[in-house]
């Protein structure tokens, strides 16, 4: 899940420990199918994809043209499924033991690049702060 953001940050136990400017806040999931590819892949994407405006007011325009930076923070709760009872299953979320290492590859990628990237903390209780611009918000699979 990623929006399009004037300004985002995650803090964690009252630290600051990722904010950006203008640019993309990424809510990365990872499920049991993802792989070092698929994580490769996140990062083009999410790198190239065209959520802001260009000169006529379209969105046709991507962060690696703007420079915009990102912030990349870990979401094991975005493949909850709600479709019985009350209580959301996780099952569909990959163990962190698979997920930490993919999430840190969409960084890595991310950086190679060329990107500006923040990060939150994987597996701690962050608090997220944005400033949704538009708003844009858009969910990408790859």
């Amino acid at each position: 899940m990623v929006q399009r953001v004037s300004e985002a940050s995650v803090t964690v136990g009252g630290e600051v420990v990722g904010a950006i400017g203008e640019g993309l806040c990424a809510l990365v999931g990872v499920t049991h199918g993802d792989d070092e590819t698929s994580a490769r892949r996140m990062a083009a994407k999410l790198w190239t994809l065209r959520l802001f405006h260009d000169d006529e007011g379209r969105m046709g325009v991507g962060a690696d043209e703007r420079a915009a930076e990102l912030l990349v923070i870990s979401q094991f709760t975005l493949y909850g499924d709600t479709g019985k009872g009350r209580r959301p299953s996780w099952s569909a979320a990959a163990p962190a033991v698979v997920a930490e290492p993919l999430v840190e590859a969409v960084v890595a990628e991310l950086r190679a690049l060329g990107a500006t990237v923040a990060t939150g903390r994987f597996g701690a209780e962050m608090r997220v702060a944005l400033v949704n611009e538009g708003p844009v918000t858009v969910l990408v699979e790859v």
